[in-house]
């Protein structure tokens, strides 16, 4: 079998346009690699065989036909299973909606269906998005390709493991408090959260309205970008849909370091991180330094907030969307997801204000940064992947929280609604993927994927596929 699944869409699409390949073949290289491995790291709730090789015959008659729709013409992805598909269930990782199927399709799943994307099938998630594990109760643990005892990290856990294992060629997450950066950065992928608003919501299951976020999670920051030109833009059925004009992303336009101004924040990212972590981050940044960048240190106190602003808001908006359902059916949630929910129906209403003025400083404090800079660069997580089950990391010796960790560095762009991107920029000396996160300014998500691609070309780091085997 060929390893077209490890390919990226920028290397495929213009062999599909050349008819060198088809979509049937395409589908058929990943549907093996999903037969072969989905057992192995449980990235699929739902697989699509039929549905998906209908609609690559589809597709291949099209193109033969002279209709090639663009770069997403017959490319496979499985999407997280909380965004609406129609005919298609949508469990959002959860028990209480395992039978759930809509009659109609999330805005994003529309647009990439116009774009021409084969759907595969549904993939793994923390239950209803309100977790960093993936630990899934009803549907099992997603599992890391380059190591399946440990952690993918979620909640779109199972979009990393099926981009990183060829399960799926690219995908879409959501990010609330880092769930499409904190599993592309253990899996050794590439993330995009992008401004709050850029992306529509429509038809995605909640977890906060105020700090949810749809993205793309791929093989490239290429790849990222061509998936944010086809699912960016205004959509009146999003009351958080923002009405600015997309840019061209796609292709990423090449840019000059020497034009680069780099803000490395000298509190708060740089603490508490694991040194191997560090040192490949800081060697990524040294490696733009080499080519002409300008780094400065940066301080940003206020992101002292964050994560009292973070975790009061997540867990008062949850607890807002699912109270109905809770009070009626609290034992079907899993037993995290549970405690959290719980918690939520305990906060005030003076700790949700004191948490959104903290908010705005912290916005505030971020934008008059970024004023003087093109980005900002810090480590995606301060950590590796852990093993399943554990709940903790080690960090230089100390014990930390998983989640309240993987939330830490995460959570100031979510607040703020900032763009990040997340990309591979080492392993660890266990052969586990290091990511580091591009920081942008507001709706400016060209710069960031143009930083991104610049590092993929100067950063000392080669990209390997984890080695899969039978469990």
């Amino acid at each position: 079998m060929s390893d077209l699944h490890f390919q990226t869409i920028s290397n495929l699409a213009p062999r599909i346009a050349r008819k060198e390949i088809s979509p049937v073949e395409l589908l058929d290289s990943v549907l093996h690699q999903i037969q072969a491995h989905n057992d192995d790291v449980n990235a699929y709730i739902t697989i699509l065989e039929d549905e998906s090789r209908e609609a690559a015959k589809k597709a291949e008659r099209e193109i033969a036909q002279g209709k090639y729709r663009g770069p997403l013409h017959g490319i496979p992805m499985g999407l997280k299973d909380l965004f609406y598909t129609a005919g298609i269930r949508t469990t959002a990782g959860s028990a209480i909606l395992k039978d759930f199927v809509p009659d109609t399709d999330a805005t994003v799943v529309r647009k990439l269906k116009d774009a021409g994307v084969i759907l595969t099938g549904k993939l793994n998630m923390h239950e209803y998005a309100f977790g960093a594990t993936n630990e899934n109760p009803h549907y099992g643990p997603s599992r890391n390709p380059w190591d399946t005892a440990r952690m993918t990290g979620g909640s779109s856990g199972g979009g990393g493991a099926a981009v990183a294992a060829g399960l799926s060629v690219a995908t879409l997450g959501t990010d609330t408090g880092g769930s499409i950066r904190t599993p592309s950065a253990l899996c050794g992928i590439v993330g995009l959260k992008p401004t709050f608003g850029r992306v529509s919501k429509h038809g995605v299951v909640p977890l906060s309205w105020s700090l949810d976020h749809v993205g793309p999670m791929a093989r490239s920051v290429a790849d990222a970008a061509v998936l944010l030109q086809a699912i960016a833009g205004f959509d009146p059925q999003d009351a958080a849909s923002k009405n600015a004009a997309v840019d061209t992303y796609a292709p990423v336009a090449s840019m000059d370091a020497k034009t680069l101004v780099v803000g490395v924040p000298g509190n708060y990212y740089f603490d508490g991180v694991d040194p191997q972590v560090e040192a490949n981050v800081r060697a990524a940044i040294a490696a733009l330094a080499a080519q002409g960048a300008r780094v400065v240190e940066v301080s940003i106190p206020e992101l002292a907030l964050a994560m009292f602003a973070e975790l009061v808001t997540i867990s008062a908006e949850a607890s807002a969307y699912h109270h109905d359902t809770f009070t009626k059916h609290a034992r079907e949630y899993g037993a995290d997801v549970r405690v959290l929910l719980e918690g939520g129906e305990l906060l005030t209403a003076v700790q949700y204000l004191k948490a959104q003025q903290s908010r705005r400083l912290l916005q505030e404090a971020m934008l008059k940064v970024l004023s003087g800079v093109d980005v900002l660069v810090a480590p995606t997580l301060p950590f590796t992947a852990p093993s399943i089950g554990e709940g903790h990391v080690e960090i230089s010796g100390q014990l930390k929280d998983f989640t309240m960790e993987c939330v830490r560095f995460a959570a100031p762009c979510n607040l703020t609604g900032f763009p990040s991107l997340s990309l591979p920029v080492g392993f660890s000396s266990a052969g586990l993927p290091i990511g580091m996160q591009i920081i942008g300014k507001p709706f400016d998500e060209v710069k960031l994927l143009q930083v991104g691609a610049l590092v993929e070309q100067v950063a000392p780091f080669e990209y390997k596929n984890p080695v899969l085997s039978k469990r």
